[in-house]
Order: C-alpha cells, then sequence, then structure tokens
C-alpha cells in the first residue's frame, strides 16, 4: 500500500487512535519536482563581447559553445547593464540592477537605494525561487552579488549564495580573482585549492569538475530531481590566465592587428547573419591606435596579449564542453535548458597600452611599456595580472563602438545563446527579437510553466520586470515584448524604445574628444546641459552599429525618449547619478564594527577581505605580531595583505625581519632590520608606517612613507617608500596572518611561505600613536585578546 501523504503545512490527514493498531499514519509530502521538469543551466562568461565567440564571428575557436548554438538559437540583441555585479543581479531576480541596489558593483555602492548593494529579499533569485518547486540549486564561480563589507567570516550570510537560495556553492564572492591562485569559498566557508600552480592547478577545470560531482551527488540518489546550475566562469575577466600551450595555439593569428580583426569579423558576422546585412562597422576609436603606426615592439606585444586572451577563450570552452559532455553521458542534456550570456562587453579595463597588472587601473596607475615588453614570455603564467589594450576591446565588441562601463552596445550588447534539445525545434536559427538580462529569469519560469511567486519566505515579492522568450523560440517572427529599456553605468546613459536608441555619453564620445577621463564628475549643471545637448539617437532598424546620429533630424522623438529615460529612472530608483569610477572605490561604508582604532588578528583563521579589513593606504598604522621563534631561528610570513598585483607583506627572510611593498606589480621596496638575526623565544614584532609627504590620486600615486622595524619596541631597522597605492590593494586582498595564502606579494619567496616559528596574534593599530610609546601597551592588549 503506497504511503499516505499530505501537503507541508496542511493538517495532518490520517488517524490517530489509542495504539498504533487502530491507528493511520500519513506523512508531509516531500518538496518533489512536477514530473518530468527540466534542469536549467546558465553559463556566465565575463568580459565577452559580441564579437569573440566563434559563433559570433571571431576567429578564436570556441566549439563547444558553437555546437550549442548549432543545436538551438542565438539572440543578436541581448543587452546587458555593461558591468558585471548589476549585470548578474538582472539574470537571477528578472528586476533591473538599480531596483536590485546594484548601480554599480558592490565595492562601488553607495548610500542610495539603487546602489547601497544590498539586493533586496522581497527581488526573489530563481535559484530560490526552483527550491520551492523541488529543485536542487548551485552556483559555482563569480558570485560578486554580496556587499563587499559583508563578505567576511563576520558575515552577515544572508546575501552569500546560501542565503539567496543556492544550496552549494564553490567559487569566489569578489569581482576576480587570481586563475592559479584563487581567492576560493564552499559554501560558506574559505578553503585553499586542492592543488598548486606547479602540479597544473587552474580555476576553470576546478570549477568544472566541482559542478560535474555536485550534479551526480544529487543525480545518483534522485535521478528524476532536476536541478539548476548558475555557473559562472572567472574568465574571460582579467587576468588573462591560461597555460602556455593554449596561448601558442595562436601565435601570429593576430600580428595584422585589431583593425583587421575588426573587418574580418564583421564581414563573417555579416555571412552568417548575426548582424543585418546593411548593418555599417562603427569608426574606429579615436582612444585606439593606428596599429599599422605602431612601433614593431609594441605590435608584437599586443599580439601576445591577444593570443593569451584567445587561448584563455578556448580554454574555458573546452572545459564547458566537458561539462556538457557530462551532462550528455548522464542523459540529462536533451532535458535541460542551457542558457549562455556574458555580462557586458569586451573590457578596457587593461588601458590604451594593456597591462601585467590590472590593479593599475583601480589605483588610476598608468601602465609602463617597457616593463610590459619585459613580461611578455610570462603573459598568462601566475606571476602577472595581465589584461589587453583598448585595441583589442574595441575589436572584442565588433560592429558596435565602445566598451563595458558604457552604455553605447559596445558595452551592453552581449551573445546569448539557448540551447533546450527537448524544448526548441529550431536548430542552429538565430533571433532578433530585443532581449534584456531581466528576460533571462521570467523566459525560465515560462518555459518550465511556473508562475511568479507573491512570496517567498515570508516576503511578499515585486513583480518581475522581464519579459519572457519563450515565444520566440520557435518563431523567428515572433513579436518582441521587450519595448523599452533604460541603461545607466557611472552617468553614461541610454534608452531603447521600440526599435530606437537614445545615448547620451559621458565623459564623451570618447576620452580623446572630450578631453576627460573615465570617472570625470559630474554635477547638476553639467547634467543640465548634457540633457539639453548630449543625447544622441539612432535607429536600429536602419542602423544596428548606431553609426547615424539622427539627434538633429528628429528632435521631437529624442526629446520625448529623454523624458522617458526619467520616468524609467524614478521607476527603478536609478537617481541620483554618480559617474566618479574608481573613486567611489575609497568611500566609506558601514561596517558591523565601528569606530575601532584596533584590529586583532588570529592565525589559522579565515582571510579577512580587504572591504572588512581596516584601510591602511595613506594612513599612519602600525602592525604588530605576537610570534615565538624556535631554537635555531624561523622564517616566513608574519603578517601580510594583498597579492602579487600590490599590497605588502611582513616576514622574516635569511634571519632578517622584512617589510615588503608591492606597489601594483610595478615597483617592489624592501625594508630589512639592520642587525643580526631575530631573537629566539616570544617576541613581538613591529613595524610603523608613516607618511611622508601627499597623494597624488589622480596621478596613481599613494603617500611616500617611511618603514621602521622593531622588535619588542627595540628599533632594528627602517627604509623609505617613495610611493604606494593610493586607492585599493587589490578587489580581493585581505588580512593574512602567518602565511601569504594566496599568489605572493612579493617575487622573492613562493606561497604561502608560512612562518615556521608559531604565530600567536597580530595587531593593526591605526591610532596615530608611535610605535616605541606603545609597545608596553600592545603586549598588554595583546595578552588579553
Amino acid at each position: 500500500m503506497p504511503l499516505k501523504e499530505y501537503p507541508a503545512g496542511q493538517a495532518f490527514s490520517g488517524v490517530i487512535g489509542r495504539t498504533f493498531d487502530v491507528s493511520q499514519p500519513a506523512w508531509p509530502a516531500p518538496n518533489r519536482a512536477a514530473k518530468g521538469a527540466q534542469n536549467v543551466l546558465f553559463i556566465v562568461l565575463d568580459d565577452t563581447g559580441f564579437g569573440q565567440l566563434g559563433c559570433y564571428g571571431s576567429p578564436i575557436s570556441t566549439p563547444n559553445l558553437d555546437a550549442l548554438a548549432n543545436d538551438g538559437l542565438r539572440y543578436s540583441s541581448m543587452h546587458t547593464t555593461a558591468l558585471c555585479s548589476p549585470s548578474r543581479s538582472c539574470m537571477i531576480t528578472g528586476r533591473n540592477h538599480h531596483s536590485n541596489g546594484l548601480a554599480c558593483i558592490t565595492e562601488g555602492s553607495m548610500g542610495y537605494p539603487g546602489a547601497n548593494g544590498y539586493m533586496p529579499f522581497e527581488n526573489g533569485t530563481l535559484s530560490e525561487i526552483l527550491l520551492q518547486h523541488g529543485y536542487n540549486t548551485y552556483a559555482l564561480g563569480k558570485w560578486h552579488l554580496t556587499p563587499a563589507e559583508a563578505t567576511s567570516a563576520a558575515g552577515p550570510y544572508d546575501r552569500w549564495p546560501l542565503g539567496r537560495g543556492f544550496e552549494r556553492y564553490y567559487g569566489f564572492l569578489g569581482g576576480d580573482t587570481h586563475q592559479y591562485y584563487p581567492e576560493l569559498v564552499a559554501d560558506n566557508h574559505q578553503v585553499e585549492p586542492e592543488t598548486s600552480p606547479e602540479q597544473g592547478y587552474h580555476l576553470t577545470p576546478d570549477l568544472v569538475e566541482k559542478a560535474k560531482s555536485m550534479i551526480a551527488d544529487a543525480k545518483q540518489v534522485a535521478p528524476d530531481k532536476p536541478f539548476f546550475m548558475y555557473f559562472c566562469t572567472g574568465a574571460m575577466h582579467a587576468p588573462h590566465h591560461v597555460p602556455k600551450e593554449w596561448a601558442d595555439k595562436y601565435k601570429g593569428k593576430f600580428d595584422d592587428g585589431w583593425d583587421a580583426y575588426r573587418e574580418k569579423v564583421f564581414e563573417k558576422q555579416k555571412a552568417i547573419g548575426i548582424v543585418p546585412a546593411n548593418t555599417s562597422l562603427s569608426r574606429h576609436d579615436p582612444d585606439v591606435q593606428d596599429w599599422n603606426s605602431l612601433p614593431a615592439d609594441e605590435r608584437r606585444l599586443y599580439a601576445r596579449m591577444m593570443e593569451v586572451f584567445a587561448g584563455f577563450l578556448e580554454h574555458t570552452d573546452h572545459y564547458i564542453g566537458e561539462l556538457i559532455a557530462f551532462l550528455k553521458e548522464m542523459g540529462e542534456y536533451e532535458n535541460t535548458l542551457i542558457m549562455v550570456i556574458s555580462d557586458n562587453g569586451a573590457s578596457a579595463e587593461g588601458g590604451p597600452h594593456g597591462s601585467v597588472n590590472e590593479g593599475k587601473f583601480f589605483n588610476n596607475v598608468p601602465d609602463d611599456l617597457g616593463k610590459n615588453l619585459a613580461a611578455i614570455d610570462d603573459i598568462g603564467g601566475p606571476k602577472f595580472f595581465n589584461h589587453y589594450p583598448w585595441g583589442w576591446t574595441h575589436a572584442g565588441n565588433t560592429p558596435f563602438r565602445r566598451w563595458k562601463r558604457e552604455t553605447y552596445r559596445g558595452g551592453t550588447a552581449d551573445p546569448f545563446i539557448v540551447c533546450w534539445p527537448k524544448g526548441i525545434k529550431a536548430k542552429g536559427e538565430i533571433r532578433t527579437q530585443y532581449c534584456h538580462a531581466i528576460d533571462m529569469v521570467p523566459t525560465v519560469l515560462d518555459a518550465l510553466g511556473i508562475a511568479p511567486p507573491t512570496k517567498i519566505r515570508g516576503v511578499t515579492q515585486s513583480p518581475l520586470q522581464g519579459f519572457s522568450l519563450k515565444s520566440s523560440f520557435d518563431d523567428a517572427a515572433a513579436p518582441s515584448l521587450h519595448v523599452t529599456q533604460y541603461f545607466e553605468m557611472f552617468g553614461h546613459r541610454s534608452l531603447y524604445h521600440d526599435g530606437w536608441r537614445a545615448v547620451c555619453p559621458w565623459p564623451g564620445t570618447s576620452f580623446t574628444e572630450s578631453g576627460l577621463g573615465f570617472g570625470a564628475p559630474m554635477d547638476h549643471d553639467k547634467l543640465t546641459e548634457l540633457d539639453a545637448h548630449g543625447w544622441e539617437l539612432y535607429n536600429l532598424n536602419d542602423d544596428f552599429a548606431e553609426t547615424k546620429d539622427l539627434a538633429e533630424a528628429d528632435k521631437a522623438r529624442l526629446i520625448a525618449m529623454i523624458g522617458m529615460w526619467y520616468v524609467e529612472a524614478g521607476k527603478y530608483n536609478v537617481l541620483p547619478i554618480d559617474s566618479r569610477g574608481t573613486l567611489r572605490l575609497g568611500e566609506e561604508r558601514p561596517q558591523i564594527a565601528v569606530g575601532r582604532k584596533k584590529y586583532v588578528y588570529y592565525p589559522g583563521t579565515q582571510v579577512v577581505p580587504g572591504n572588512a579589513a581596516p584601510l591602511l593606504v595613506n594612513r599612519h598604522h602600525s602592525v604588530s605580531v605576537h610570534a615565538n621563534v624556535p631554537k635555531g631561528g624561523a622564517e616566513g610570513v608574519l603578517f601580510c595583505m594583498g597579492g602579487n598585483d600590490g599590497g605588502f607583506s611582513f616576514y622574516v627572510e635569511d634571519g632578517k625581519l622584512t617589510y615588503g611593498y608591492n606597489y601594483v606589480a610595478d615597483q617592489r621596496f624592501k625594508v630589512q632590520s639592520s642587525n643580526g638575526g631575530i631573537p629566539e623565544g616570544d617576541h613581538i614584532f613591529s613595524f610603523e608606517f608613516t607618511p611622508t609627504g601627499e597623494a597624488d590620486i589622480a596621478k596613481g600615486k599613494g603617500v611616500p612613507a617611511n618603514v621602521k622595524l622593531f622588535v619588542d619596541a627595540h628599533p632594528v631597522g627602517s627604509g623609505e617608500l617613495p610611493v604606494t597605492i593610493p586607492l585599493t590593494l587589490g578587489l580581493a586582498a585581505g588580512v593574512a596572518v602567518g602565511a601569504d595564502t594566496g599568489a605572493p606579494v612579493m617575487d622573492d619567496y613562493a606561497a604561502p611561505f608560512a612562518f615556521t616559528g608559531t604565530v600567536r596574534k597580530a595587531l593593526i593599530d591605526v591610532s596615530g600613536g608611535a610605535v616605541e610609546d606603545q609597545e608596553a601597551r600592545m603586549r598588554m592588549y595583546l595578552a588579553r585578546q
């Protein structure tokens, strides 16, 4: 006899007698998915432009993604927000990024409802919805949706992946990570990679292996239970890291430069129909150098940077192929709705000349061509945090103008592949319907036959703001349901409405033409002037790549669309506009523990992320470490913050107490003790950082400083730092005690270079008091913690 069940939350439907023999059992029904429910797989690439996948006209080999397109659909008018966190919030909630509190990346949050970084619970995620319908839910790779100041072990964890409806998580919480030394989190705790770069470790295959195991873990127990997997590679965001043999596949393939790439890709795009035949290629961007006029050494460097990027993309495609092959092997492929998307257009964070350290961009530090040339043989390996130059960014977004962070279509138009063998009859076709990342959740729910919930965990839900694309699956002529869509990113604004786009670029159509750089502040008067004279107008039906400005010819339409932009801005919490770019990274934000001048940290604990650690740039501070040195001495890291892209390390090397400073991988400085080896036994090892001049943040220079070293308050060495990091030690840089757990800050030791004595605890003091005057107090303070 089958078990009797009753819906959870309803009254018991069995019979309760005085004894079991006169009673009838009944059980709360398990939360089972509907019979035949489809799996859902989102594959989210990072910083991948419209013209970079093979099936979108690129010469880069992406056979596995191309195969998904051939077995499904490619959309030519998918749009994102022009930046990662904002776009990702749209993908999993079906609401606009300002509605999600994500006007910017979480590190650039501001104290306004549309920008505070706190994705509200009334905007439920697809994982939270499908969890209610009996799905397993998994997230892997890049998250970047937790307020940056809440990513430490102190939480709160309610906006980590497991707090937003995912049952399992493996990946990194920040915006990017080192592909060989990633900052990894499993569920709600930090973990270290299982192998090293020397043993062949790379993040992408690690993510794929974990994804396969999560699916297998559940399917071997409950084969009919569907899953939703949100799989987000670190690729193709910088650093462009890939084993050398993958990059070498492309040797010589880009020697003719970015302009030639654009022309070839554009012709291919027209030939395969991904852009209309009447499309005109957008102009050569004024901020991009003319390839043919560059010196041979520069062309060689830039070609190699693109070879590394291409190898990285093919490597990523290969491992995505392994995940798809696994689904086929398990018999789950046909029954899985797969959506592949990028979070924005190709990235310009490498600057005009490319970079061996993307951290320079976030600190306004210009790149040095000579140093980049010297690094050419190591680009792609673990030593550098590399990124290609603007020319390849522009080429990657062919046929559009501009790039990530800007709301021209180069920043917002992205590849989008939908493959669902059991649910879509059409194969290998192109769809032209206008769509946006907020349409993904409504499309999935429509395909699965699930109504958006009115409540999730007791929280009344806001309406979805996107539109289903299901009607276009088997009907190429289905009308676009998404008629109006606003855009805003760092003051760069645009509006789509019924085939037209109005665009108001900031700081201008290019940096060269405006005379301003990224992050130029926009005040109220400037905004008023822009609304009067700064908008452009394009008819996408005739001008797919936005090359013919009709603002003067159709002023009435433009004025109406500007007004419509403000209506949308009011509806979705877009205001106030804040164009300040990287300067927003340095804003003070609420912390769980406020008003401290002293911070105590312990070895063997999770790394404290930079946004939850004290801000040490451009200010007086000291660090004291209570440690025991065994007989015969010790070596290793006592305390560090940062990675090989920038930061500082306090360590013992060759018996000498050492302070090492890494200025955005451009220069490294060392201050060492001048006397003999460090003493044995219990001691307090300290350094004091004292600014000796002013910072010039706009030019990428933090304060110069004097560094003094102490053992038990006795000075043992001092030295000068001519320049320091002005804004951030790195998006993922955090506090580590007793070891350098990621990519090593200094290049004279190998990670983790753990201290071979015993570290008891460490104290950061930002009160401004001198170490010499406070050592006894520090010893007492450390001893009482």
